[in-house]
């Protein structure tokens, strides 16, 4: 079969920032599918990745690849920023198969603020929202997002449409890796290394790499809630969840989309995830994966 992966960083180069996670997530999906045996093209604005073919795109032109070559495609998946992601799914489910989730879905965890309320509604652990300083040290962040980004710890913060602020919680920083059709399949919680750069007045946080497989003693816990949030946020396909684990483990995320940890986790899985993302689409998957050994990795080693 055909697949097209359209990923925004490598079919734009707009944003450096998401480069790098970009192209390595886009090269890990494109060297399963290929492995498989299935054809892979994918829109880019100069960047080779080593598998499958590329197709010339750019910022202007990106859109309308995406659905010139998903009419071409069996199926197609997106990876892009979340505030952009439910439009470029959309061209995706119009014009072919779609292996990840659902435009609709996509913008309910797009919108940070939103899913929070959802999530708080279902009785699902978050850090509580904050609308004004209280003395006690939040987080702040876009309420469209990704890769941590322009996310920061402090204690004073004025809000706007575009930043949420959350009560910050000390704790170990996971994730919950899974497919999810009509339940989920669990593939991996992962250890997320985070970096602190301190400031004079405050301190930013950003994502910095993984350790897959973490072993802990919450990994069902864990599952156990990502399950039921993806039943209530409607996933499909790949998606990660992020944890902060204190006293309960705490949602601080939702990607609909694959995540940096899948990097790591093909390095230890027997499966292909090529393979399981077509069983979710013919609700033929299996009930679990095998991991062997465990994999890490830091941004600056997938640069």
């Amino acid at each position: 079969m055909r697949i097209v992966l359209a990923e925004y960083a490598t079919g734009t180069c707009i944003n450096s920032g998401i480069l790098a996670e970009g192209r390595a997530i886009l090269r890990t999906l494109a060297a399963s599918f290929e492995r498989t045996g299935h054809e892979v093209v994918y829109p880019s604005a100069g960047s080779v990745i080593g598998y499958g073919t590329s197709v010339q795109s750019d910022e202007e032109t990106f859109s309308r690849v995406i659905e010139r070559e998903a009419k071409r495609s069996d199926l197609g998946l997106v990876i892009a920023p979340d505030h952009i992601l439910p439009y470029f799914t959309s061209i995706i489910e119009d014009n072919t198969v779609n292996l990840g989730c659902t435009p609709e879905s996509v913008q309910i965890c797009a919108d940070k603020l939103r899913c929070s309320h959802i999530l708080e509604k279902n009785r699902i652990s978050t850090p509580p929202l904050l609308s004004r300083p209280d003395g006690g040290l939040c987080v702040t962040k876009p309420r469209y997002g990704c890769a941590s980004e322009n996310t920061g710890i402090c204690s004073d913060f004025r809000l706007s449409d575009d930043l949420i602020a959350m009560r910050y919680i000390e704790g170990e920083h996971m994730s919950a890796s899974f497919i999810a059709g009509q339940g989920i399949l669990p593939l991996s919680i992962n250890l997320q290394l985070m970096k602190m750069n301190t400031g004079a007045d405050s301190c930013s946080i950003e994502y910095n790499g993984c350790i897959t497989p973490y072993n802990t003693p919450l990994s069902d816990t864990l599952f156990s809630i990502a399950a039921s949030v993806s039943s209530i946020l409607g996933c499909r396909g790949y998606t990660g969840i992020d944890f902060v684990v204190a006293d309960r483990p705490y949602v601080v995320d939702i990607n609909p989309r694959p995540t940096t940890s899948l990097v790591g986790i093909c390095q230890v899985m027997e499966e292909e995830i090529a393979d399981l993302l077509l069983k979710n689409i013919d609700k033929e998957l299996p009930e679990k994966v095998n991991l062997t050994g465990r994999y890490s990795f830091t941004k600056e080693d997938i640069r």
